[in-house]
């Protein structure tokens, strides 16, 4: 190899082994490098990870150096929130970076909020990831899997989806017209509000019989056989994307870093993303500390905290006790249950990052709760009282933080940032329905998720068509 480091812009980084694919299984690390789509390792069939010869790539001397970036918005690469930090993800030349502007996100201090979770002023933040172009979080990952598919010239790529990758995977695919875009769905297991996104750009919406685990496991088998490029989250350049949420965060916080990240899991990708994220800065010595990361489940899609909280797996240096994992599925299956949760972004059972989530857990002394939909949606109802509003999936975070504070493990004057993974409009359908005065519509959408109650609903005010009647009203409710 060249002893020269990795010029900002070179393509360098596919011949000369900068940026490299490694196996996860530490009693395997098989190495490969960056030229060809992988989503499993060759030799033993574990997850791979994207790892860099940080000691070859020019890194800013202090995370604070990112913020001259910003005068360079001119330039895609660094309009961009996710390539805007290129240098801690530079697996892909300037020239093949694919970028729609998505990063631009909000980091909000939610006072209010906090009120409700029961921390102290100035203590929460949400990281709202809805303003991304598509709606939600994906477009992160789903533009670093994008340029690393047209490194590989990929003409075609395919997901499996609740919603918000199939829409991100259709947009990019729309806009920039490198690939078709083909998507699995399980049937009756998609929001409309995320669904229309899919047949709106264009994309081949292929909808079989079962939910997303069964889904995930054809795409992966149409992939292989067609040659088509898999862009879920098993694909490790997904991950190296949504790194960058992390890194918006911290510059939010002027390069702080927060005692707490808490995070919804459904497939687990944005919590193995955000604990490599913090593993690499302290490698690279741009932090001194990391925070600790909650993962909060849906009561109706718990498999991590089943396995991680009752089961007591963990990451063991590598090597987990898998077969943990493996009896836990097969009494699914004996059972034949389904992940079944109003929060349809991470109704998952079957977590295709479960062992990364493992290492991040681990690196950042991380916990593990689950949340009923009831608290999904009340917490829900506190965020968009705040003025942001989220999708069903993101309130778990509030919900889970406030667990969290319940139970004495967060202290009420510990800073904590709460990931809204994706838009209010996603899932309008739940939105209305908790705020109805129709109780019929009430409980056809939520009651039969076990939510009994909407405690902080805002319901419309029903008047005759009358003037003064609606004057009355205004003055005795506004």
């Amino acid at each position: 190899m060249a002893d020269t480091k990795l010029a900002k812009g070179s393509s360098s980084a596919i011949q000369s082994g900068i940026a490299f694919q490694r196996c996860l299984n530490s009693l395997c690390g098989a190495t490969f490098d960056i030229g060809q789509e992988r989503t499993a390792c060759d030799r033993c069939g574990d997850l791979l990870d994207i790892e860099y010869d940080w000691s070859r790539i020019e890194v800013p001397k202090r995370l604070s150096d990112f913020e001259q970036m910003w005068t360079r918005r001119y330039e895609p690469l660094r309009f961009s929130g996710v390539w805007r930090f290129h240098e801690l993800l530079p697996f892909a030349p300037a020239d093949k970076v694919v970028t729609v502007g998505e990063g631009q996100t909000l980091l909000q201090r939610a006072d209010e909020v906090a009120k409700f979770v029961g921390m102290d002023a100035g203590k929460l933040f949400l990281q709202y990831e809805g303003m991304n172009p598509s709606g939600s979080f994906k477009d992160n990952g789903m533009c670093a899997a994008f340029s690393h598919a047209r490194m590989t010239g990929a003409k075609r790529a395919a997901c499996a989806s609740t919603g918000n990758t199939s829409a991100s995977l259709a947009m990019y695919s729309s806009v920039t017209r490198l690939m078709k875009a083909v998507i699995f769905i399980g049937s009756g297991k998609i929001s409309y509000g995320k669904l229309s996104q899919a047949l709106e750009y264009g994309a081949l919406t292929v909808q079989i019989a079962g939910d997303f685990d069964d889904a995930m496991l054809r795409v992966r088998e149409v992939s292989k056989d067609l040659g088509i490029y898999l862009v879920n989250s098993i694909n490790p350049f997904r991950l190296e994307g949504q790194k960058t949420v992390m890194f918006r965060v911290l510059e939010a916080l002027r390069w702080e870093v927060p005692d707490w990240i808490v995070v919804p899991g459904g497939n687990l990708g944005n919590s193995s993303a955000f604990g490599k994220a913090f593993r690499e800065l302290k490698q690279l010595g741009l932090i001194d500390r990391v925070p600790r990361l909650a993962v909060i489940n849906a009561a109706g899609a718990d498999t991590l905290y089943q396995l991680y909280e009752r089961r007591n797996l963990r990451w063991n240096d590598g090597a987990p006790d898998m077969s943990i994992t493996c009896h836990y599925y097969d009494d699914l299956d004996a059972r034949k249950a389904k992940a079944d949760t109003i929060a349809s972004a991470i109704e998952i059972n079957r977590p295709v990052n479960l062992k990364k989530c493992l290492r991040a857990l681990d690196f950042c002394d991380g916990v593990v709760r689950k949340v009923t939909d009831q608290e999904i949606l009340d917490a829900k109802a506190q965020v968009g009282a705040g003025g942001i509003g989220c999708e069903p999936a993101s309130a778990a975070s509030v919900a889970g933080a406030k667990m969290l504070r319940d139970e004495g493990i967060i202290a009420p004057s510990e800073r904590v940032v709460c990931i809204l993974t994706g838009h209010q409009l996603k899932d309008p359908t739940a939105t209305v329905a908790y705020h109805t005065t129709d109780q019929d519509k009430f409980n056809e959408v939520l009651g039969s998720r076990g939510v009994s109650r909407a405690s902080f609903a805002n319901r419309a005010i029903a008047v005759p068509n009358e003037l003064d009647a609606i004057i009355r009203a205004i003055q005795l409710y506004g």
